[in-house]
Order: structure tokens, then sequence, then C-alpha cells
């Protein structure tokens, strides 16, 4: 299939409405209507002679053809976004579509570098365009090595080939548990480590495994890839886990939960930016992660003073 410009624009059509889930929820990303986009998506099909997704009562869903286009389009999107960036620094300007992953649920943590580095750098590149998708940290690595992203900040408790990490900060855990549950009322003690090793545990999917040893459970009683879902749980009051200290602070500050020992039941996820070791980064994607680099260290001066 020879590629056109057309084409390219039915494809971004097609993976924004794989991303936000829909025709419906597309609509206002792509700033058209769902008469348009319906138009669009079906030019696709009649161009790839693919039925690419089913819509109906049961909602939106990829066909097996649909999901295979979807990785390949996935991949050429973020390769002509990459020539963007890298034609857009040959001029001296930097421009183009950046595409950067991160995990939900960092927004609170004041050690984070995001916000004042997406500051810093909208102010010297304002003509690149900064597109951010959440996701795991695993689906995360994936995307940096397929190219559909080009940078992406998370807990990486693994390196992968082909990956280059640089440690910027980290995060606190400590575990917690809601008002009925039965470890709330237990001062720390024997008892509160026996109600402990009784209890049910919601632990991430991903460094799980150091959840269960610091608390010696033999295993979880659930697995949430994400922190509002573990935090479901937990204040359901039927399990304990681990939470962002920054997370947990309003409902701590309520008494809807409470730190568990924190002294001893507590660990950290170390945040690390990653991008793929070759070819070289275009100079927008160097910038971006130069200026992390530079608001992590003054976070890390600005907490030494205090």
């Amino acid at each position: 299939m020879q590629v056109q410009d057309a084409d390219l624009k039915l494809l971004r059509v097609f993976d924004t409405v794989v991303r936000c889930g829909g025709y419906a929820a597309a609509q206002s990303a792509l700033n058209l209507g769902g008469s348009r986009i319906s138009e669009y998506m079906s030019q696709l099909e009649t161009r790839m002679g693919v039925r690419l997704c089913e819509r109906g009562r049961a909602g939106f869903r990829l066909t097996e053809d649909g999901a295979h286009l979807h990785e390949a389009a996935q991949r050429l999107l973020g390769a002509v976004d990459t020539f963007s960036l890298e034609s857009g620094a040959l001029s001296k300007q930097l421009r183009g579509a950046l595409r950067f992953g991160v995990i939900e649920a960092t927004l609170t943590d004041d050690q984070s570098p995001l916000l004042p580095a997406i500051r810093s750098f909208v102010r010297v590149a304002p003509d690149v365009h900064l597109q951010i998708v959440m996701d795991t940290p695993a689906g995360m690595e994936q995307r940096v090595l397929d190219g559909s992203l080009h940078l992406a900040l998370g807990p990486f408790p693994d390196r992968v080939a082909g990956l280059d990490y640089k440690t910027l900060y980290r995060e606190e855990q400590l575990l917690y548990c809601a008002s009925p549950h039965p470890v709330y009322s237990c001062p720390p003690g024997p008892r509160q480590l026996e109600e402990i090793s009784r209890s049910k545990l919601a632990a991430r999917t991903y460094l799980g495994g150091q959840e269960l040893t610091l608390l010696q459970i033999a295993e979880a009683a659930a697995s949430v890839d994400n922190v509002e879902g573990r935090a479901l749980l937990i204040l359901s009051g039927n399990y304990l886990g681990f939470l962002p200290a920054h997370y947990a602070h309003p409902w701590e500050q309520s008494g809807l939960l409470k730190r568990i020992n924190p002294h001893r039941l507590r660990t950290h996820l170390e945040f690390k930016a990653i991008r793929r070791h070759s070819p070289q980064p275009a100079r927008a994607v160097q910038g971006f992660l130069d200026h992390l680099v530079s608001a992590s260290q003054q976070r890390k001066r600005t907490a030494g003073k205090l």
C-alpha cells in the first residue's frame, strides 16, 4: 500500500478513536462530529479492504484486522512525528509532535519534575505539540520500543534491552487500610502484625512481590495495575494496600484511610525517564528530557534545604 497524505489523516482519526474507546468519546479530541468520524472510518475500511471495528450495544471493539492495523498505524505515526521533530531541528526550530507517556496519579506528587519541566519546555519550544499518553510501565516500555512514544516517565522495575533509563526521583509508598478494616484500630505490635498477615492485600501487578515479602503474606488477594483501582479496593474496607503518600493524603486527612506502622511498613518506587537507545533522539525529544532532568535536580536541591 502506497501511503498518501490522505491516508495519514485517516489513520490519525482511527488512532484517536481507538485511544478514546469509541466514536463518541473521540469527537472532542478530534473536534469532529460523529457523522464525519464515521465517514472517515468508512473511507479507511474501504481503503484497507477490511472491517476494522464493531459498534453496537456491546460498545466499541476492534476486529482482529483492526487491532493489527492499529499497531502498525502507531508505529507509522510515531515515525512521522519523529521525522517532523527532526526536520524541524534542521531549521533550528523545535516543532512537530512529541509523544510522551506517564502513569496515572502522579500529579499531586511534589517530587515529580513533570509540571515544571513542561512549563519550562513549552516556553522554549512553543511550536512542539505535546501528546500525553497514560499507560502501565510495561505498556510504555513497549510503546517507546516500537516508536509510538518518544519518551516515558514511570516506575520501571526491570531494564529492557534497547531502552535507556534515567532515574529522576522516588515516590514514597505507605501501607493503608480504611476505617472498617480490623487493622485500623490496632496499635503497632505483635497483634497488628498478626492481623496484617491474615488480611487481604490489593497488590500492584508490577513489583507486587516486593509488597508480599515486606508484609509476609503468601499471595495477593487482588492485583491492580493502577493506583485508583487499588485505592477503591482499600477504601472498601476489605483490603490492605500500598498507596503513594501524596495520593492518599486527602482520605488520610478525613480519617477514611490510616497509614499502618509507617516507620517499618513502607517502600518506594524509583521513577525513571526512558527513551530508545538508538537512533539518537530528535532535538526536541532530547530537549524535553533535559528539562525533566533539570527540574528533578532542582526539586532535590529545594528538598535538601528544607
